[in-house]
Parts: C-alpha cells; structure tokens; sequence
C-alpha cells in the first residue's frame, strides 16, 4: 500500500511532491475531519461556568435548599 497526502483544488486533488503513483491506479480517499469548534460533541454541562451568572443573592450555595424547598436557612457554616 502507497500512502501520500494531498489537498483538493477545485475539486481535485493535488498530490504533495514526490508521490509517484502509475497511471491508471484505482486509488480510495479519506478525508480527516477539520473540527472547527473545539467543544463540538461534548456535553453541555462542561461550559456550566459560562452560564453562570451574579444573582445578587448571598449565600445561594448554602442556602439552595431554603430557597427551593421552603427549609429554614442556614445561618452559620454548615459542617
């Protein structure tokens, strides 16, 4: 098997220097895959830090209990 690279021009593709291949010869391409975003495929919650945001609310971790199910709220740190 001959391998070489290449890079397509108007719909052909251009073999880099030096890759003799004989008239004729049946050949398969491959294309590699260009990624163009960096976080394509992977799971939302690995950007949870750019959906944070400043609600104004202080103590929301300590408190996200009292605040979602009507607990009292902690008032000194919890251990």
């Amino acid at each position: 098997m001959i391998r070489c690279q290449g890079t397509v021009r108007n719909g052909v593709v251009v073999l880099e220097p030096g890759a003799n291949l004989p008239e004729g010869k049946v050949v398969q391409v491959e294309a590699e895959a260009q990624v163009t975003d960096p976080d394509a495929g992977l799971d939302p919650a690995f950007k949870i830090a750019e959906l944070a945001v400043d609600t104004g609310i202080p103590g929301l971790a300590m408190n996200l209990d009292p605040y979602r199910y009507g607990h009292p709220k902690v008032t000194g740190p919890r251990l």
